[in-house]
């Protein structure tokens, strides 16, 4: 069922919005946000907070010690079995509360997923509100909010919409929904919840945060709502907008300032609001040449980018191949049937890290795409598809380490969630970086290393499900643009 936004949109009232002296000033009153980030995509839409891949108290304290409202920690447990994403938020919650503590800073947690809703959920706000709770924390409440503006991933009288190329669809009808190891059938948030929970919260537990009482009632509508959350119980908001986010941050904001506590599951959008800004216009040429590398770099330099695809889902295979009819790139495959054949596994990555760098040392005008076999190897199961994606990520992640030892590319750009973590942690050594921006508005997002072999190249991440058919060759444009 595809409608167009503005009948969607049709009986709501016009959007209001919160003045940004005011936000900035609530925000800079409020709570620290430790934004928990289940893979490297969520920076997509701010810019200039700082970002850990590792969670030491030194990585901690060095981001806490940052003027911003908050930093965004990588967990990449969208990639992880159940289990191992219930130990890392766990680990992730205790240092950063023990920092918080020892420095005397108060902080939220927010466990940014996938705006279609895919990762582990209610099991990652469950454990955060564990953590919270034993150190004295109590949480009042969850607030589900997974709207992504600019993709038009929005939520309207509860129910989470997408936007097509036929017009909205609510995201429970989507491929996303279908997913082989998050999938779902609810598209109404109420409902999700309950099939989410296994009915151990029922959807007339939910509470429900709608457009009316936001673009109506303003922040002190969504203040009244959340000051009668108790028992760590789910909230669901609505959002079509940005100005629905910063009134829904803005009544959030006095209600914790009456002592209210949640815990906040959302998508990238929220964040944006949530640490006081507002969309910033895609990086320029200065915010991707920020860094430089260091004047000891024994490597030699490339004039060509190395972009990495690993991504399956059907949007990123049509984006790949709009990037390679433009006709200004050289390829090398890693084949998954070989990846996955530990007897050939080995060999076919170092054959395929001779031909990367021969191809990087080359000079331009080509840059180099790395990608994936685009057959999808699926597994008998939710876990043995998450393991074959972890095994397939590796040997991606070995071919760039052994790249960059070589070379340095003139830039690195990741496609796919798990792609982009797993090779700022492995492939490029990043423990620290400021996101610098947008390549594409809510789409790509820049980062730039301040730590690790990669300081100086600019990375950029760019998530499997967003963007339009050329947006891939668009965010390469901008790079190699950059670059020159």
């Amino acid at each position: 069922m595809a409608i167009s936004r503005e009948r969607l949109l049709a009986d709501a009232p016009e959007p209001r919005d919160v003045p940004a002296a005011e936000l900035t000033a609530a925000v800079a009153a409020g709570r620290r946000v430790v934004v928990l980030d289940d893979d490297p995509t969520g920076t997509q839409s701010i810019r200039d907070l700082p970002v850990l891949t590792a969670w030491t108290r030194e990585d901690l304290e060095w981001a806490f010690a940052q003027e911003t409202p908050g930093f965004f920690v990588l967990t990449n447990t969208r990639s992880l079995a159940p289990q191992d994403a219930a130990r890392t938020n766990r680990e992730v919650a205790r240092a950063a509360l023990d920092v918080a503590r020892d420095l005397g800073v108060d902080c939220a947690f927010a466990s940014r997923g996938d705006s279609t809703l895919r990762g582990h959920f209610p099991l990652e706000t469950d454990v955060l509100g564990a953590e919270s709770a034993a150190a004295g924390q109590d949480v009042d409440g969850v607030l589900l909010v997974p709207a992504l503006i600019e993709p038009g991933r929005i939520t309207v009288d509860s129910v989470h919409w997408m936007r097509t190329a036929d017009g909205m669809v609510p995201v429970g009808e989507t491929e996303f929904a279908r997913d082989r190891t998050f999938g779902y059938r609810s598209s109404d948030l109420r409902d999700w919840v309950a099939e989410k929970t296994g009915g151990r919260v029922p959807r007339d537990a939910v509470t429900a945060v709608p457009l009316a009482e936001l673009r109506s009632g303003g922040p002190a509508a969504v203040a009244r709502i959340l000051g009668g959350i108790t028992g760590g119980l789910p909230v669901v908001a609505d959002a079509a907008t940005d100005e629905d986010l910063r009134v829904l941050v803005a009544g959030l904001l006095r209600a914790e300032a009456d002592g209210g506590r949640f815990v906040y599951r959302t998508g990238p959008s929220f964040v944006r609001a949530r640490t006081g800004q507002r969309a910033h216009p895609p990086a320029d040429s200065a915010d991707l040449r920020a860094a430089e590398p260091g004047p000891d770099d024994p490597r030699a330099g490339s004039s060509r980018g190395l972009v990495v695809v690993g991504s399956h889902v059907g949007l990123t295979t049509r984006q790949l191949a709009a990037l390679l009819a433009d006709g200004r790139t050289a390829e090398a495959e890693l084949d998954v049937a070989r990846v996955l054949d530990p007897a050939a596994c080995a060999e076919h990555i170092a054959q395929v890290t001779t031909r990367v760098v021969a191809l990087l040392r080359a000079g331009a005008p080509e840059d180099v795409v790395l990608r994936t076999s685009r057959e999808l190897v699926g597994g008998r199961d939710a876990e043995h598809s998450l393991e074959i994606a972890r095994t397939v990520s590796a040997a991606l992640v070995a071919v760039v380490r052994s790249v960059l030892a070589e070379v340095r590319p003139a830039f690195v750009l990741a496609k796919g969630g798990i792609t982009s973590s797993d090779v700022a942690t492995g492939g490029l050594g990043i423990r620290r970086a400021w996101s610098r921006g947008t390549l594409l508005p809510g789409t790509a997002s820049i980062w730039e290393p301040v730590s690790g072999p990669a300081t100086g190249v600019p990375y950029g991440v760019f998530a499997g499900n967003v963007g339009d058919e050329h947006g891939l060759r668009d965010a390469v444009r901008r790079l190699r643009e950059a670059a020159c």
